[in-house]
């Protein structure tokens, strides 16, 4: 015998409950999305930046601005210019915005590995701040435009060094003659015979180093000879004894014979002196007149005495003194 149906049993307010589930769930999402909106700084203020670049490849919305390695901003939106340049607009947040300056430089660089970046650099902190809705020109920097003039370089390069190796290149022609002359140094004379090409130019160039010692040991043996010479020379000159000596004594007897001539000299002055006197007077005078003749001829032996004595001192000054004749000295 069959058994009636059971009839379900009805939930109490069913769409009351299904309408909160969909409330909160909404709630939820909304709290989450406004939740990650914040930790994303959209809510937090900014101040736009604008960079101008002929080509910004690469650059999309949302791609952080680092600067030292750290982000301080995001790209918010591009567009061009009346001229084909491209305008990114950078929201910068205003807690970073401390880090660009007037002097701030910014770059797009684009490496052979992963994406494009966009820096700033701050090279002193200390100058004014960038004002809001500043425009700065974008220097980009591209690795992969290089390529093409490394591969030329490369190429030019390998097309040197093929010519460098060849057989009939410079370097093997030196290297030729490099093992040449390293052959002729290996001869008797060494490095002469490598430099000058052969043994006989370098014989030569011995033998006259040979002679040119030769000629300085005769040299060096005539100066010693010489030296030699000279200290006798002084020695027979300037030495006790010498020359010199002798020449000051003989000055030291003329000094002496002329204090006897001015003596001699100024008894004459007393005589004549007297003689005047004798003239005022003609009878004192002829009285006198024999002890007055006596008197001058005395006088006259005396002066004739000194003057045979410088006389003779004079000519033996002419025999002493070592200038008064000629000197020869002959070298041997």
């Amino acid at each position: 015998m069959e058994r009636a149906p059971v009839p379900a049993t009805l939930i109490r307010n069913l769409e009351f409950k299904v309408g909160l589930l969909l409330v909160g769930t909404l709630v939820l999402a909304l709290a989450f999305l406004a939740y990650v909106l914040h930790v994303r700084g959209v809510f937090e203020p900014s101040q736009e930046l604008i960079l101008v670049a002929d080509d910004a490849e690469g650059v999309s919305v949302g791609m952080p601005l680092s600067f030292s390695g750290f982000p301080i901003g995001r790209v918010s939106r591009l567009d061009l210019t009346d001229q084909g340049q491209v305008r990114v607009h950078v929201a910068v947040p205003l807690k970073s915005a401390r880090w660009l300056r007037e002097s701030s430089r910014f770059t797009l660089e684009k490496g052979l590995v992963g994406g494009a970046k966009i820096r700033a650099f701050s090279t002193n902190l200390a100058d004014p701040p960038l004002p809001d809705g500043a425009e700065r020109s974008l220097l980009t920097g591209d690795a992969t435009q290089e390529i093409p003039v490394l591969v030329a370089k490369v190429k030019a390069i390998l097309a040197n060094v093929e010519a460098m190796t060849a057989g009939d290149s410079s370097i093997n022609r030196a290297l030729a003659h490099a093992d040449t002359i390293s052959g002729r140094m290996a001869g008797e004379y060494g490095v002469l015979e490598g430099v000058l090409g052969g043994p006989d130019k370098a014989r030569k160039i011995v033998d006259a180093l040979d002679r040119a010692n030769s000629l300085l040991a005769n040299l060096n043996g005539v100066s010693l000879k010489v030296d030699q010479m000279l200290v006798k020379a002084d020695q027979r000159v300037f030495g006790a004894g010498g020359t010199m000596d002798r020449t000051d004594q003989s000055l030291a007897q003329v000094n002496a014979i002329l204090a006897d001539v001015r003596e001699s000299l100024g008894k004459a002055d007393a005589i004549l002196r007297e003689a005047q006197a004798a003239a005022a007077n003609v009878n004192a005078i002829t009285a006198d007149v024999k002890g007055a003749t006596t008197d001058l001829a005395s006088l006259r032996a005396e002066v004739d005495e000194s003057l045979r004595k410088v006389n003779h001192l004079i000519n033996e000054i002419n025999r002493k003194w070592p200038f008064a004749r000629d000197v020869e000295l002959k070298l041997p």
